[in-house]
């Protein structure tokens, strides 16, 4: 590998998040920042910092001429793409701040962020998401400006323009602007207000300084090596915390290039195209890809999947040698054959250069992980909230212990309280809820310390969160039970795409349970079902062997970790039904009611013991 070369930006060089790119164009003008596909022509375009500061003055001056007031919020409803950072960097220059939007999340939520947040600005993608949005928008009198980022192909600029606050962005920016300005701004100064995809009740406004993320994402900088020559591959929404501090503000601070995906549907494409050297990603995204390579897998010869369980498991035991933890076995001899017969065409459908896969913003099952570093593909598992800018701990890939969420960062304190709950002290912890003091005072005490609802043991150093205090299910006999942990486990079957264990005051668990749909066909053919028919769904023999394959995958778990009787559903759960957050997040309590009939009727007549 060429040599690697460091850039880092200090903290207090920066000051505040427009100072950090202001510095970076400043020191790297000629290097490219941002990587994107030109429609166009078909091709991938590199954009380099001396253009982006060019494109910011640009978007200064024209939100300087909107009169807005230092501290006065904006909104961005944008895939992630350049635009959103002109856009941010512009408005954080001008003393605004910034609300994130995300662009799947539904109209009537995007509506009570926006008048809750008194928002003032509105910056979205092109006119048929503004047409989609403006009859939740009515009636808010805050807004005074939306901007309009592409015209629609459908609508005509008349009939997008009839709103007298409605403007189309290349109308709006000037052509010219002078040089990008660094300010002298107050760092611990609101820079944003993002809005928690609640599993419950409304979202709340969690505000962020400029120095609670600058101080984290150059703190994960002083434990892991990030270099000029990497370049990251961005697809996690910028709206949620952990792209926008890890995956955006630590690459100015590193001086490290984004390419941005097209899309998840294309993600696979763009991957081999981009071959990124450093990827933020969710649990989801590794499930889904390990769900892919199970149903291949599936296909093959006994010869070929004996050779891919061989090179897992000698990978893995390669890397628990590595990592000090195994000594040396004549096994680890094989690795190089095994390497390029199996494991390099996985690492080459990701690129082929990864150096480092961060996963955070929910738990990764132990065994996902474990069969993606034995294939060789570094996964770092990290832990945090939006609440601490996001991130608290992470694996380092010299200190790597994949059951755990890693080590805190450097200048984060954690501890145990009651109930077994992590409690945090950290640089990143917010400024507090948006309007909303009681929530604030619920979260961060009296003492400094910042509740994270999580159940965790710190051992040798790692953190490893145990469950989450509100999802803890009380059996009728008083067994308490944390059911993240099982439901990562069902949900490692390929016939299964999401679970919800189930059971608060029954004698026994439960779990609804939604199916992938292309395994259902092969599921109801093999047992003389019509796909089509829902009603097979409840087949007991189906049941049966659904179950038998659930306590397979719990069978490392205690004893009361059993799975009894399944409720099967076709729909998956998804945002737009109102039964996952914009993060992806299972809305526990939504579920429940979805199905409270169903439930009903399963332990209906059970005699509580």
């Amino acid at each position: 590998m060429a040599l690697m070369t460091e850039d880092i930006i200090s903290t207090e060089i920066a000051g505040t998040l427009d100072g950090l790119m202001a510095e970076r164009v400043r020191r790297s003008p000629e290097s490219t920042a941002y990587r994107s596909f030109d429609a166009d022509t078909n091709t991938w375009r590199d954009t380099s910092w001396q253009e982006v500061g060019r494109e910011i003055s640009r978007w200064h001056a024209a939100l300087e001429a909107e009169r807005l007031l230092p501290g006065d919020r904006v909104a961005v409803h944008l895939n992630n793409s350049k635009e959103w950072v002109y856009f941010d960097q512009a408005a954080l220059a001008c003393g605004l701040v910034i609300v994130p939007l995300y662009t799947d999340d539904r109209p009537d939520n995007i509506a009570y962020i926006l008048s809750d947040s008194a928002v003032k600005l509105l910056l979205v993608r092109d006119a048929g998401i503004w047409k989609r949005l403006a009859p939740a928008l009515a009636g808010q009198e805050d807004l005074q400006r939306v901007l309009i980022l592409n015209p629609s192909k459908t609508l005509s600029p008349a009939e997008v323009l009839q709103d007298q606050r409605v403007r189309f962005v290349s109308d709006w920016l000037p052509e010219q602007a002078g040089a990008m300005q660094k300010r002298d701004g107050d760092p611990h100064a609101l820079a944003s207000i993002v809005y928690t995809s609640g599993t419950t009740g409304r979202p709340k406004g969690v505000m962020l300084s400029h120095h609670n993320m600058l101080s984290i994402a150059h703190s994960a900088l002083t434990m892991i090596d990030v270099y000029q020559e990497d370049l990251f591959l961005s697809f996690l929404p910028l709206s949620h915390t952990l792209e926008r501090t890890a995956g955006y503000y630590l690459p100015i601070m590193s001086g490290s290039a984004v390419a941005y995906a097209r899309s998840i549907a294309q993600l696979a494409e763009d991957l081999q195209n981009i071959q990124p050297t450093v990827m933020i990603a969710v649990p989801r995204i590794f499930e889904k890809v390990f769900a892919r390579i199970q149903g291949q897998m599936s296909k093959q010869s006994g010869l070929k999947r004996t050779l891919f369980r061989m090179t897992t498991s000698i990978g893995w035991r390669r890397f628990e040698y590595q990592q000090k933890r195994a000594s040396w076995h004549p096994g680890l001899l094989a690795w190089p054959l095994l390497r390029k017969l199996v494991a390099e065409k996985v690492t080459a459908k990701l690129g082929g250069r990864l150096r480092m896969a961060v996963s955070g913003g929910a738990a990764l099952s132990f065994p996902i992980a474990q069969t993606f570093i034995g294939l060789g593909v570094p996964i770092l598992q990290g832990y945090g909230l939006t609440e601490t800018s996001p991130v608290i701990s992470v694996n380092v890939p010299e200190d790597n212990e994949p059951g755990s969420v890693g080590v805190p960062l450097n200048g984060v304190e954690t501890r145990i309280g009651e109930n077994d709950e992590l409690l945090v002290k950290t640089p990143g912890m917010m400024q507090g809820y948006w309007n909303n003091h009681a929530a604030t005072a619920e979260i961060i005490d009296a003492d400094g310390w910042l509740h994270t609802g999580d159940q965790a043991r710190i051992d040798g150093g790692h953190v490893y969160i145990t469950g989450r205090i509100k999802d803890i299910l009380v059996l009728s006999n008083g067994e308490k039970v944390p059911p993240m942990d099982m439901e990562l486990a069902i949900c490692l079957s390929s016939a299964i795409d999401q679970a919800l264990v189930i059971g608060e005051g029954q004698p026994f668990l439960a779990a609804l349970l939604v199916l992938n749909p292309d395994e259902w066909k092969e599921l109801a053919k093999s047992y003389g079902l019509n796909a089509d028919d829902e009603s097979c769904l409840r087949n007991e023999k189906l049941m049966a062997c659904l179950i038998r394959g659930i306590r397979g995958n719990l069978k490392g778990f205690p004893s009361y970790a059993k799975v009894r009787r399944v409720i099967l559903t076709l729909e998956p759960w998804t945002i737009d039904n109102g039964l996952l957050t914009p993060t992806l997040k299972v809305k526990r309590a939504r579920v429940l009611d979805r199905f409270s009939a169903e439930i009903e009727r399963l332990y209906k007549g059970v005699q509580a013991g």
